[in-house]
Parts: C-alpha cells; structure tokens; sequence
C-alpha cells in the first residue's frame, strides 16, 4: 500500500478536487481461485488520464451529489460505493471525521470494467485523509481499501503514483512498475454493462499461467508486441454475453490502433496509438460513426515524480 501520509494537509476550510483516474488492464491472466471463491490474478494495469472528478468540502451536515453524463444511472444512498469509502473511513476515525460535502461528477460508464466505482472510493479515501489530516496505518487503509473491493488498492496507488503497475492475488499485492511509455489511448463502450460476478461464472478455465516477465519497453511498438503476447482471460466469457466485443475490438484495428483489447471484465475497451494526435483522429472517427458510444482519447498517465 503506498505512502499517502506525503500529503499536504488541506486547511480547515477548503475544498478539495481530484480526478479519479480510469484503470486499464493491459493485460489480465487468471491463475486460479482459492476456498473463498475469489479469483487470483496477475494483472498489468495503467491508469488513464481520464475519470471521474470528486469534489469535497467541509459542511454542517454530510451530503452527496451527482452530475455527469452517467451521474444518473448511480445510487445515491449507502449502496454508493463513494458514501461506503467516506462511513468506513469514518468508522475508524469517528472524532477526527466531520460532516462533508461529497460531488461525483461522473464521467465513466457504469459497470464498464474499467474501474470506476473503485477510482472513486479510492480518491475519495485520498481526499478524505487530507481533509480530516488522519493518518491510518498502512495495515488498516489496505483493510478499508479491500473491504471496498478488490480494486480499490491498485486504484489508490494510481491515484497517488500514477504510472503502471503489477497486481497479484485478488488484487491486493501491487507493485510499482517502471519502463513502461505513456500510451496514446482511445477508449471506447457501446453502452453494454457487464456484471463482473457474472464473467466470472461463465469461465472454463480458472488455472492459467502467469503474465511473462516484462522488460523495459523504449517504444510503443515493442510494449504493443509484448501485449500481443498476452491476454485478457475475462475476454472470452464477456463475448458470450456480449457477441459484439470481438467487433468492437476490430474496428479499434482497422482505425489505426497497433493494439486492441478489453479492459477488466469489459465492456470498455481499448487501442493503442502511434501519438494522441492519431488516437483524437480515430476518436473523431468512430464518435461520428457511433454517437452513442462513449469515446474518449488521452494517454496513460506518467509515473508522478
């Protein structure tokens, strides 16, 4: 779990703001499952410059507010992972924790495999701690962060560091991953949502081997042909549920991407462009041609300095 205690404290009175970053699975293997039922992964995931955007302030009494092309289709009661963040939170650190004013503007589709209920409890946790200036111990926010969802731990680290990284097991052990370029990106969602519990049961084959060892990668061209080399183990159980993804996946190609895959238990996916002047053509392109998918170009995010 990372060092979030680097932070500056926010004065008493101020709001704070942060973009709660998509994640992208670059590669996603499923290695098995254990007793519980959880599935194991190994996992290479970057974080777009791209999300949701949270919006905190002190108030008299806590409130929640949504806006945002998908802010409708969220609850805004307890089943919020964002008000499930702030109460576990508060839990721990019931005198510290005063009333807030959360907003989500909600940018990222829902249920889209790209992780934005966990960026935004994530962000929300990293918020949360400036505001009230508490300091968890590292042992009990990895606590609070998997108690939220498996995500949520590599969601947190991207919020704080940015860049790539490795996560294995359910999700929880995460480990910072250097050499890899900032990728021109075109994300895209024909409106499917995908219960991931749901991908999950369609598998036939949980024991897979492991991601290969990863190297320094100097061009896009070489990480593209490393990727090539790998997969996406949810992809196959999504397309029986949603026969178009293969498709989908084809008209990112014929767009101009040197790589295309599914992210997370989908239905978002990706391509991988030259520069992000190429990657806003293809957006352009297949925004015209789709109006009512979402499309969005932007790049992966650097590792923070």
């Amino acid at each position: 779990m990372p060092d979030i205690f680097s932070m500056q404290t926010a004065p008493a009175s101020s709001a704070l703001q942060a973009t709660a970053y998509a994640k992208l699975n670059l590669a996603l293997h499923v290695t098995g499952r254990r007793d519980d039922g959880y599935h194991l992964l190994d996992t290479l995931v970057a974080f777009a410059g791209y999300g949701d955007e949270i919006t905190i302030s002190p108030a008299q009494e806590d409130s929640f507010t949504l806006s945002g092309r998908f802010g409708q289709q969220l609850p805004v009661n307890g089943d919020n992972l964002v008000l499930k963040a702030r109460d576990a939170l508060r839990e721990h650190f019931p005198q510290q924790s005063t009333a807030i004013a959360i907003h989500l503007e909600k940018n990222l589709p829902v249920a889209s495999g790209i992780g934005g209920g966990s960026s935004d409890a994530a962000t929300l946790l990293a918020l949360l701690i400036r505001l009230w200036n508490i300091k968890p111990e590292q042992t009990l926010l990895k606590q609070i962060c998997l108690q939220l969802g498996a995500d949520v731990p590599m969601c947190l680290h991207g919020q704080l560091y940015g860049g790539a990284l490795i996560a294995k097991g359910i999700g929880e052990d995460v480990q910072s991953l250097s050499g890899l370029p900032v990728l021109p990106l075109v994300l895209v969602n024909d409106g499917t949502a995908i219960s991931t519990p749901q991908i999950f049961k369609h598998m036939h084959k949980r024991d897979n081997p492991a991601l290969p060892e990863l190297a320094r990668f100097d061009s896009h061209a070489e990480l593209c042909n490393f990727l090539k080399t790998t997969r996406n183990d949810l992809l196959p159980p999504a397309a029986q549920l949603a026969p178009q993804l293969p498709e989908i996946l084809q008209i990112l190609r014929d767009c101009g991407a040197h790589y295309a895959q599914m992210s997370g238990s989908g239905a978002t996916c990706f391509g991988i462009y030259d520069t992000l002047p190429a990657a806003q053509q293809a957006a352009e392109v297949l925004q015209q041609q789709n109006p009512h998918w979402f499309v969005c170009a932007t790049t992966t995010l650097p590792n923070k300095a």
